[in-house]
């Protein structure tokens, strides 16, 4: 009777460990594919496994990446809102916002000011006064080769700023993603000072990161240069009147 029971418990555990050695196989395979279809079949199969977690996560990242391609194809403000309407905190979310800035900065008639207190991404959203966010404060980027080749008119002050970020979650990340764009970039952004602008939308509160006091010439460079590296950024001219 003893050794029966010993034989049952052996099995039992074998079994268990056939199993898991299974689910470990499966997910290798299902990996290596790296297909939403082939994430979504491991997840029918195992429901509540060991890597089901993993499985959902890497599942989501790509249909939002699969979206997101199809929103830069389209390449239109209505393809980007719903983009945002889909993914409100993803990935992406943070450029297809400035992306939609650009467009209403496009569509403004010529010497109109640009919107820096309404938000851009909902047109019915009624305009509302941009607020000065408190900067926190900053280490200066160390000095680079890079930051010292940086082309004579980036001292030049001006009226005009580069739009660098939309935030929801609120100033704190901008101000961090200003630390790490002047890491990244400092032959383009050494030197330069940065604000965070408050404004409420349909949404909630919505924070803009922008660069302050560079010429029209120094701006479009700077912006142009992030476009090339795929960073969105928008050129916003000083208001009229």
């Amino acid at each position: 009777m003893i050794n029966r029971k010993v034989v049952a418990v052996l099995c039992a555990v074998l079994l268990t460990l056939a199993g898991c050695s299974r689910q470990q196989s499966d997910w290798q395979k299902t990996r290596e594919t790296n297909t939403a279809d082939a994430y979504e079949q491991f997840l029918k199969k195992y429901p509540s496994g060991e890597f089901t977690a993993q499985a959902e996560a890497r599942v989501k990242e790509l249909y939002e990446e699969r979206d997101w391609q199809k929103a830069r194809d389209a390449d239109t403000p209505e393809a980007y809102q719903a983009f945002l309407k889909q993914y409100p905190e993803g990935k992406w979310t943070e450029e297809a916002r400035i992306r939609v800035e650009n467009f209403t900065l496009a569509q403004a008639p010529s010497g109109a000011a640009a919107p820096t207190g309404a938000d851009a991404t909902e047109k019915t959203t009624p305009p509302g006064p941009a607020v000065p966010v408190p900067a926190v404060k900053q280490t200066p980027a160390p000095a680079t080769r890079a930051a010292a080749t940086a082309p004579p008119q980036a001292a030049a002050g001006g009226s005009y700023r580069v739009q660098l970020g939309a935030f929801k979650s609120g100033p704190e990340a901008a101000h961090k993603r200003w630390a790490e764009l002047q890491k990244e970039y400092p032959a383009l952004l050494g030197g330069l000072s940065s604000k965070v602008l408050s404004t409420t939308t349909s949404e909630g509160p919505l924070y803009r990161l922008q660069t302050t006091g560079v010429s029209e010439q120094h701006a479009r460079q700077i912006c142009g240069s992030l476009k090339a590296k795929s960073q969105a950024c928008v050129v916003v001219p000083p208001p009229q009147g």
